[in-house]
């Protein structure tokens, strides 16, 4: 069995009296995708933001590659190979898709951002770029801005951006969000390519049971914070619990 290389503890978190995640415990193995689904308000993206440092936790901790990173901020918790997609685009709209993609190289490696650094001779970071580029397919749209975008490539590109990142834990937060039926399956396909390449760790926060199903190795639910099944997509899916409390509607759907 693949060591666990992301763990969270108890983890909590409070805003007045209302419990948003309530002392989740989950170990999260080195190649291996994980689908963390229920329904709307169940704390899935809050719990997402905790491990990555958006929110501070009220108790509990993360563990990443065996070191406590609860205490950390978002940067250093990057630092430390936690990748992070988030639902809305974050991204450079004013800068071209390669300009976008070069700044992350960059900082990986240590030479601050600027620009001007960029453009003068360090032509390696550029080739870099367009390594990730090609792997997303967005290469001929080097030189566009990113504001010039769909919405689609848009979320394309910000999946290269986190795998220009190189991290050990990669972050999914409904990544075709917004996206449509024609642009979906190109950001699936990456998804996939990144489980099948690699030993990292993926999680995935996603609505559509089919993209589960096709996914995942196993799925978490949480249900008002709290954990409410942990298993193989099978089993979890098949559950009277999840069937009926959870996810209904859903699976009636697929």
């Amino acid at each position: 069995m693949s060591q666990t290389l992301l763990e969270t503890a108890g983890l909590t978190v409070r805003f007045g009296g209302h419990v948003a995640v309530d002392a989740v415990s989950c170990a999260f193995r080195a190649g291996e995708l994980t689908a963390i689904v229920g329904p709307n308000g169940a704390g899935k993206t809050t719990y997402f933001n905790l491990i990555s440092g958006q929110i501070a936790a009220s108790s509990g901790t993360v563990t990443l590659a065996g070191q406590d990173i609860s205490r950390l901020s978002v940067a250093a918790r990057c630092e430390r190979g936690l990748g992070r997609a988030f639902q809305l685009t974050n991204l450079f709209p004013n800068l071209t898709v390669l300009e976008n993609v070069r700044l992350v190289i960059q900082g990986r490696r240590g030479r601050g951002f600027s620009l001007f650094s960029m453009a003068s001779a360090e032509f390696e970071l550029t080739d870099a770029a367009l390594v990730v580029l090609e792997r997303v397919r967005l290469d001929r749209l080097r030189d566009h801005k990113v504001a010039e975008l769909s919405h689609g490539n848009q979320r394309k590109l910000e999946v290269a951006m986190l795998i220009a990142l190189e991290p050990k834990v990669y972050m999914f937060d409904e990544p075709t969000a917004g996206m449509s039926v024609d642009e979906a399956p190109v950001v699936l396909d990456l998804i996939a390519e990144l489980k099948r390449d690699s030993d990292a760790t993926i999680l995935l926060v996603e609505h559509k049971m089919d993209v589960i199903r096709t996914l995942a190795d196993r799925i978490v639910v949480l249900h008002n914070g709290a954990l409410a099944a942990d298993g193989p997509p099978a089993e979890v899916m098949a559950s009277d619990i999840v069937q009926e409390a959870y996810m209904g509607r859903e699976l009636e759907d697929v």
